[in-house]
């Protein structure tokens, strides 16, 4: 059985990016582009992992992180944050979310965070 992805961004070309390459490694992915659809996703595929950005429109990611940790469904989903912000207050308060993994998109290409990812997940 497929692992499953949910990828929350709203950068639409680096979601066809980083789709295509969990895809190539046999990854079933599911998108959103806000957080507030990406908790709908959430809730309805239940992903083996959810790569997450911090600023999105309607719902951003640390927000997405608390409301899904306090649900019954969501509170052991692994979550790695994926953001161009790298200050010390969102990294504690995703920490703080258990968010397992807090990447800077800079500082990352793409065969890594599949690599993070397939570490994270056992496979």
């Amino acid at each position: 059985m497929r692992k499953k992805i949910l990828i929350v961004e709203d950068d639409v070309l680096l979601v066809k990016a980083i789709s295509y390459e969990f895809e190539q490694e046999n990854f079933e992915v599911f998108t959103a582009g806000n957080g507030e659809d990406g908790l709908a996703m959430a809730e309805e595929h239940l992903p083996d992992l959810i790569l997450a950005d911090i600023n999105m429109p309607k719902m951003d990611g640390l927000t997405m992180l608390k409301e899904l940790r306090a649900t019954e469904w969501g509170k052991n989903i692994l979550v790695i944050m994926l953001t161009n912000y790298s200050d010390e207050q969102r990294v504690l308060e995703a920490l703080s979310q258990k968010a397992f993994y807090y990447l800077v998109k800079s500082d990352w290409d793409l065969s890594q965070i599949v690599a993070k990812v397939r570490e994270k997940l056992g496979s």
